[in-house]
């Protein structure tokens, strides 16, 4: 009898737990179902070449979506590795926030779209995290720095081609409002 009722029990489980599962909504194009204050808005007159920029930096030959005089660092597929190439970068950004007084830097990791979105995540707070290392140990203080990880969701590029996706893999840095 204890074994039925086990069964029971165990089959009753099955039956609620693979019924908790939500769709996932979609956002789609409307801006109304995405909350402003975690949206970041990039003058795209900066950035399509009517002012004679197009919007590489000019070290890297990629995409800037970073503010505030900051740079974007960029990172290989599957990696939150610094390269010589990024301290050099790092090194830039980190005077950059010397001038800027006390005010807080946000450090915002991004991922392309490979990956779950749980994946990604922690592969965004990773960058992030290695990105504030450098910068504290080029003497920004960690208490001026907020790490945040927008996984896929924040891409700078949606065309479905490696060098877009090479743009989606970033840190951008701002100074917090």
């Amino acid at each position: 009898m204890k074994q039925r009722y086990k069964e029971v029990l165990l089959a009753l489980s099955l039956v609620l737990l693979s019924g908790c599962g939500q769709p996932v909504p979609n956002m789609g194009n409307d801006s109304s179902n995405i909350n402003n204050a975690d949206t970041i808005s990039i003058d795209e007159e900066r950035y399509n070449g009517s002012n004679g920029s197009n919007g590489l930096d000019g070290n890297s030959g990629m995409y800037n979506s970073s503010a505030d005089g900051f740079q974007s660092l960029y990172f290989d597929f599957d990696s939150y590795s610094i390269t010589p190439d990024m301290e050099r970068v790092i090194a830039k950004d980190a005077a950059v926030a010397q001038k800027s007084g006390d005010r807080k830097i946000k450090i915002e990791g991004n991922c392309d779209e490979f990956g779950t979105d749980e994946y990604n995540y922690a592969l965004g707070l990773k960058r992030a995290k290695a990105v504030k290392d450098m910068l504290a140990m080029q003497g920004v203080p960690s208490s001026r720095m907020v790490m945040v990880s927008y996984g896929e969701s924040n891409p700078a590029c949606t065309v479905q081609s490696d060098a877009c996706y090479a743009q989606n893999r970033r840190v951008d840095l701002r100074l917090a409002r």
